[in-house]
């Protein structure tokens, strides 16, 4: 069902690459109906090879709908016409000279009654360029600020998941209700070793003993 509907929305970015079958496989899965349309936009992309300059328009793109808040309440806005914010969209993309499979996209997207997916897809197509490349992203949450010295350690100790040719994306946060210890994601891996995950395990322990 799902390779239907992204093969509907390739017919609708482009007729050329309507023509031109199958999907490209995306390197990796991304879900919902925001990782339908990025896939999709990835495959049409990837036959007309404008990867590369389709993510710089969707980056482009990203940066002006954070400056423009007001244009991003008008897209969501479930009371607003589709056509409206068709051309609302059309218009911006239109003066930045974006490309017809971009200028697509957004367009399938206001005429489906999805633009407010878009920073989803925005977000999807990225995961998607970031595995093209052979990136492996990883975030890792402590309760505090890692210095220099360790955030080269976890640095060295996260290659080694890494196969030949992938290279390290790494994202840090933090969250002070951890206490202490991590949380790490490194690709479709997720480990917990948080203070508070520990306590809540013991508790939880206790609770079972009374």
């Amino acid at each position: 069902m799902a390779t239907w509907r992204c093969s509907q929305f390739v017919r609708q970015f482009s007729s050329s690459v309507a023509k031109a079958g199958k999907l490209v496989q995306s390197p990796v899965q991304v879900y919902g109906v925001e990782g339908r349309y990025a896939t999709a936009l990835y495959s049409a992309a990837s036959k007309q090879n404008k990867l590369e300059a389709v993510e710089k328009e969707l980056t482009t793109l990203q940066s002006e709908l954070k400056k423009d808040r007001k244009l991003l309440e008008f897209l969501y806005d479930p009371s607003q016409k589709r056509a409206f914010k068709r051309a609302a969209i059309q218009k911006l993309l239109k003066q930045k000279n974006f490309s017809e499979l971009t200028v697509n996209l957004f367009v399938t997207l206001s005429d489906n009654g999805r633009i407010s997916k878009t920073e989803q897809v925005l977000s999807s197509f990225g995961r998607i360029m970031s595995a093209h490349r052979g990136e492996v992203q990883s975030t890792v949450i402590t309760a505090k600020p890692l210095d220099e010295a360790s955030l080269n350690e976890l640095r060295s100790a996260l290659q080694g998941f890494l196969k030949k040719g992938q290279s390290l994306k790494l994202y840090t946060e933090v969250d002070p209700s951890l206490i202490g210890g991590m949380q790490v994601t490194i690709g479709d891996r997720y480990v917990d070793m948080s203070m508070a995950s520990r306590i809540k395990t013991y508790t939880e322990l206790i609770k079972q003993a009374v």
